[in-house]
């Protein structure tokens, strides 16, 4: 069993509806005129399969290295919707891999794991008996551990003339665990404290899909 650190990556946006330009190969010819193919999808971004990339024909040996190198294949249309993945272990021939970002709470993170990753691994590196989606690691998601995170916050806040409150966590036990805040003043300076503290809670809580202001 060989452990590995999770890849550090800042989440965005759950992955959703959208149009998607991939770079035209053998296998999708592209349109008269076109050096693209133009792509709708509505769910997973590695729902119809991404582009072959330069590996090549030829098969893998199950290593650490051939496995990051199919992984980076796919990657960038895992981070076009604000996701990620890393691994997380190789346990004899079982790959375990953490969807990070989007991906690990969009509900389409299922079939981004067996009809992208999975898929792709089995074809490249025949060794590999399973692939599998492993849980983020990380403190759970509590009114009391949020706050304390806020706490952090509220000095700066005040100084300006601001407030910030947690209302409520949702969907603790699904797919896009939410935390709702309420913040509380005006400037330049209040405003642009979004970012950091969303950035923030989502550093200590890798669980946390959302945070959402009123």
């Amino acid at each position: 069993s060989l452990p590995l650190a999770p890849s550090s990556f800042t989440p965005s946006r759950c992955a959703q509806s959208s149009t998607r330009r991939f770079p035209a190969s053998s296998a999708r010819p592209a349109a008269a005129g076109a050096g693209a193919v133009t792509m709708q999808r509505d769910v997973s971004p590695l729902a119809d399969g991404a582009p072959a990339g330069s590996s090549g024909g030829g098969v893998l040996a199950l290593t650490l290295e051939n496995v990051e190198f199919v992984l980076d294949e796919l990657r960038p249309y895992l981070m076009a919707d604000g996701g990620n993945v890393s691994v997380a272990e190789i346990d004899g021939a079982t790959v375990k891999l953490q969807l990070e970002g989007a991906c690990g709470s969009c509900p389409s993170s299922t079939m981004t794991m067996k009809m992208g990753l999975e898929k792709r691994l089995l074809e490249k590196i025949p060794e590999i008996e399973a692939v599998v989606q492993v849980e983020p690691k990380g403190p759970e998601v509590t009114v009391e551990a949020v706050d304390g995170v806020l706490a952090e916050v509220r000095p700066f806040l005040n100084v300006c003339g601001g407030t910030l409150e947690l209302l409520e966590l949702t969907g603790l036990q699904g797919v896009v665990p939410t935390a709702r805040l309420r913040m509380t003043g005006t400037g330049a300076a209040i405003m642009s404290v979004k970012v950091e503290i969303t950035q923030r809670l989502k550093r200590n809580f890798p669980k946390l899909a959302n945070v959402t202001f009123e």
